[in-house]
């Protein structure tokens, strides 16, 4: 019984070690989902969004190997299941989108920039953390559940079980196990040829590196939780277990639900039945991660707010970024990198919709500046 007190522990200090590879790499490698989409809708150069392909490419390829020996479940996810709530994915990811745009960076891209030093995405962090906690449990939770979570469709209907492609198609055209195998890793194998295709990314070793780690850092993740953390039958309760998780499930990382949660266990320290879960260490590793890699190449600056327009923004985008977040199941990590890499229908429709979202903020504020 020793070892199984001390296992939530483990899971926590292996979090954290995988989010400070996350953190530091992310920092040195200027990885942005956001700044990736920019790249591409001002200026045409599309580097960036090949290093968050290959790191689509990894992450799939990775979770579909981990299980394909039975090492991790991906049907114990909450990305995987059968009802998908289409309408909460569509609108809290162009939601989330829109505040990504306002609040100059996705909630990685924040984390990563308060350990720069920036002081603007640290009230951004906070406003973002309330948000998503109203979103889970407050006043936004009932506009998102009576409003949006409501619409959903069934794949069951479709005689697949879970909502991942590879379930889908398998269930419609057949194939069972060499489907489930073998279209992930050709999807992975066209996203890592495509993102390797281009000279100048090639040429770029930081991206490359980049990608290929934090895609792997995502693989990591679904090991800790589906595997290490996971209990078939954990004898105090009798039943399956997944420890250190808050949503009860095998999870790799996410960086919006779990900022509500460390605002959480903040604000009731004292209560001795909170832990740090996973995702709480992956917030605390993403930091440090980040913080020791600006301090490492002297890129550490301070950096406030230039004006009251400016600090308006961010906190929109901070709100809009908590409840998207909540609502679509994820961010730009939580869904672009962990949930695509069940190639589940949810990530997929909520990973566009995140794009569609910035997309169309970019272009507003392309257009304010021209109307100036």
């Amino acid at each position: 019984m020793q070892d199984l007190n001390q296992l939530p522990g483990e899971v926590a200090w292996l979090a954290f070690a995988l989010a400070l590879v996350f953190g530091a790499i992310a920092n040195w490698a200027n990885f942005c989902t956001m700044g990736a989409i920019t790249d591409v809708v001002h200026v045409g150069d599309w580097r960036r969004m090949r290093m968050w392909l290959l790191a689509i490419a990894v992450a799939i390829a990775g979770a579909t190997l981990l299980e394909s020996t039975a090492t991790v479940d991906l049907s114990k996810t909450i990305y995987t299941t059968a009802k998908v709530s289409w309408l909460s994915h569509i609108v809290g990811g162009l939601l989330f989108g829109l505040g990504m745009t306002l609040a100059s960076g996705c909630g990685s891209k924040t984390l990563i920039r308060i350990g720069g030093g920036n002081l603007k995405s640290l009230i951004v962090l906070i406003v973002l953390g309330i948000s998503a906690y109203m979103t889970l449990k407050g006043l936004f939770a009932v506009w998102r559940v009576d409003a949006l979570d409501g619409f959903r469709f069934d794949t069951a209907t479709l005689g697949a079980s879970r909502s991942d492609l590879p379930s889908i198609v398998a269930a419609l055209v057949g194939g069972g196990a060499s489907v489930k195998l073998g279209l992930p890793l050709a999807i992975a194998a066209i996203f890592a040829l495509w993102a390797l295709g281009s000279h100048d990314f090639r040429a770029s070793r930081e991206m490359i590196v980049g990608g290929v780690v934090i895609g792997a850092v995502i693989v990591g993740g679904w090991y800790v939780s589906g595997h290490i953390g996971h209990l078939a039958e954990d004898p105090r309760t009798l039943e399956e277990t997944f420890l250190a998780t808050n949503s009860g499930k095998a999870e790799s990382f996410s960086f919006v639900a779990p900022v509500a949660y460390l605002l959480e266990l903040l604000m009731l320290w004292s209560d001795q039945s909170r832990i740090v879960t996973f995702g709480i260490a992956g917030v605390l590793g993403m930091l440090l991660g980040s913080g020791a890699m600006a301090l490492a190449t002297r890129t550490f600056r301070w950096e406030g707010f230039a004006s009251v327009e400016d600090l308006v923004n961010h906190i929109v985008g901070g709100v809009l970024m908590g409840f998207g977040g909540v609502t679509a199941l994820g961010c730009t990590i939580g869904q672009g990198l962990t949930g695509l890499s069940t190639l589940a229908i949810g990530s997929v429709i909520a990973s566009l919709s995140i794009v569609a979202g910035c997309v169309v903020a970019l272009k507003y504020q392309y257009w304010r500046i021209g109307q100036a």
